[in-house]
């Protein structure tokens, strides 16, 4: 029954309308008032507590060094260099979109402004090179997965805080993969355009890579110094991300001079909406949180799995079934933080190493970003390359089908995330 009052409660009230997070607080009200300990102190202590964590303070800095990338004039730079490296190949643009996002990804840590930098910056050069046009936001948005995955991640950062893992540990686990579904896009891309009959652009010189490289150096020495920083020890992860932010503030606004005190202001601004809009999510679904702790949920829910906790892989493969399912409704923070307290009791009852599951799990709902109907990537590229919906999901499904053919391949090959990340640690 309180199961039942969980899920009817809060899916009742995403079905009238109502935003996530006032959402997650009704459904916390409504297991209070079930559970006969209708508080309306606990619930306020709740809120406030929930938000009240050091490592959370990661998110506002990696959502502004973000924000000062993509102004500043480090993600065009990234963008450039990828250019000179593969802008020759035949479908190159489509290529130089993959490394592009690769790079970013190791900048920003956030799918919403990679995909939103991408999209503004090599959409109208893919369309004006003659690609299908759908195809091309359809990778854009594909390749704004990696921003999750590849270090820094603000999926890890919250996942870390409500399952009590290493993000540290999250971080370097997250390399490998985030490589391999870069591979995988880069093969399907191949694949999608081997019959197209356009001419690429001229091979770039070496003085040119070389001076394209040397123009984008400050903005490559960023993940170098976080990863680094954060394998010897230097640093935490919260502490990485204001070392993000203020690095990127020094080169864009004194090494490349392309940041003004009015735009200055703005970026500060948008951060700190993105940031708010994180935060009263992660507060409110504490409640949930709290509260599915004290109703004993975990504990009925591991009794239904039971059956498949004597095998892992298995297990593993019907939550990553499960996540794909929620992934189509609901936002990847929400989602997050509204199965994590319920997932980590089973993934430790089987005997899963949480490093391993927070890996696949937050590869899982960065996929859900673009999955439809929901898919906030999707409406990302569609708004800033101002193409229809139905366009982008046309075509992004090809790549998406080969990102899920990839986490499955990890779930029936655990060693695909965790020897490079055991190497790393």
């Amino acid at each position: 029954m309180t199961i039942a009052v969980f899920l009817g409660s809060l899916l009742a009230a995403m079905a009238l309308g109502v935003p996530i997070a006032f959402s997650l607080l009704l459904c916390g009200s409504a297991l209070m008032w079930h559970m006969d300990m209708f508080d309306a102190q606990i619930l306020a202590q709740n809120v406030i507590e929930g938000s009240n964590s050091f490592p959370l303070l990661a998110v506002p800095f990696f959502m502004l060094a973000g924000e000062v990338m993509n102004t500043g004039g480090l993600s065009r730079r990234i963008v450039d260099f990828a250019m000179a490296l593969v802008g020759h190949i035949r479908g190159g643009l489509g290529y130089v979109t993959i490394v592009a996002a690769c790079l970013l990804s190791a900048l920003s840590g956030s799918a919403v402004a990679d995909a939103a930098a991408l999209t503004a910056l090599l959409l109208p050069m893919m369309v004006k090179a003659g690609h299908d046009k759908a195809r091309s936001g359809g990778l854009i948005a594909a390749c704004g997965v990696i921003g999750p995955i590849i270090p820094p991640s603000i999926g890890f950062v919250i996942f870390g805080v409500a399952a009590n893992v290493s993000i540290s540990k999250l971080f370097l686990a997250g390399i490998f993969p985030g490589i391999v579904l870069a591979a995988g896009l880069w093969a399907t891309w191949w694949w999608c355009t081997r019959k197209e009959d356009l001419t690429p652009p001229a091979r770039k010189t070496s003085a040119e890579v070389f001076a394209a490289m040397r123009s984008a150096g400050w903005a490559l020495m960023l993940p170098l110094i976080i990863l680094v920083g954060l394998r010897m020890g230097v640093f935490t992860p919260t502490e990485a991300a204001v070392v993000a932010a203020v690095y990127a503030l020094f080169v864009a606004g004194v090494i490349y001079r392309e940041l003004t005190w009015q735009q200055l202001f703005d970026v500060f601004r948008t951060a700190a909406k993105t940031t708010s809009v994180i935060m009263f999510l992660v507060a409110a679904a504490m409640v949930s949180a709290w509260l599915i702790t004290v109703a004993n949920l975990p504990a009925q829910v591991v009794s239904l799995l039971e059956p498949l906790l004597g095998n892992p892989t298995l297990l593993m493969a019907a939550i990553m079934v499960l996540c794909m399912v929620v992934g189509t409704a609901m936002d990847m923070t929400p989602t997050i933080l509204i199965l994590t307290p319920v997932l980590m009791p089973i993934v430790k009852a089987a005997g899963i190493d949480p490093v391993y599951f927070g890996v696949l799990f937050i590869i899982n709902n960065s996929i859900g970003l673009i999955t439809p109907p929901v898919g906030t990537v999707l409406n990302v590229v569609a708004g800033v390359g101002r193409m229809r919906m139905d366009d982008v999901t046309r075509g992004v499904l090809p790549f998406m089908a080969v990102q899920f053919v990839v986490m499955f391949l990890m779930v029936l090959f655990p060693a695909i995330v965790m020897v490079p990340a055991r190497w790393l640690y």
